[in-house]
């Protein structure tokens, strides 16, 4: 079990990396699609391995992107896991509408929120439409790809 759950979570970072190089212009510097496979990933993985798929795929987004943050880009990722990994919690608890909720709020608002601080408050009032936008786009793609992904898994698993 350990082992496919292993393989799994390596094929959505994977996805995650490869979603880094579909950027979308907005704001300062572009979104990538690199959060798409790790929201699906929740539905088909425990928390931790949905969480790191999301870390490695942030990861691979700001390698791509040349680093712009340096090691703050750290910080995201971490914040990622978490988003993550709360969002497959809410999941597992069959918290559907609310899940989708937190991960807006919390990919835009909370995790910009620190760089308020950090940068400026005028990098944020400039950062926040634009990974906004990012966020939504994301969270679209994932709710129309991850009912059918569930569906295939759950024909694997029968016919299996």
């Amino acid at each position: 079990m350990k082992l496919r759950l292993l393989t799994l979570a390596a094929m959505f970072a994977a996805l995650s990396a490869i979603g880094a190089f579909i950027k979308i212009p907005v704001g300062i510097g572009s979104a990538a699609l690199d959060t798409v496979p790790a929201l699906i990933s929740a539905a088909l993985l425990p928390p931790v391995y949905a969480g790191a798929a999301s870390f490695i795929g942030h990861l691979s987004s700001s390698l791509y992107a040349g680093f712009p943050f340096g090691p703050l880009h750290l910080l995201i990722a971490a914040e990622m896991f978490m988003i993550l990994f709360v969002f497959t919690k809410l999941h597992q608890a069959g918290r559907h509408i609310w899940k989708w909720v937190f991960f807006i709020v919390a990919n835009s608002v909370l995790a910009t929120l620190p760089f308020y601080w950090i940068i400026s408050p005028a990098f944020f009032a400039a950062a926040l439409p634009g990974i906004t936008i990012a966020t939504v786009l994301n969270a679209g793609i994932a709710m129309v790809v991850s009912p059918v992904v569930e569906r295939v898994m759950e024909r694997v698993k029968t016919h299996a």
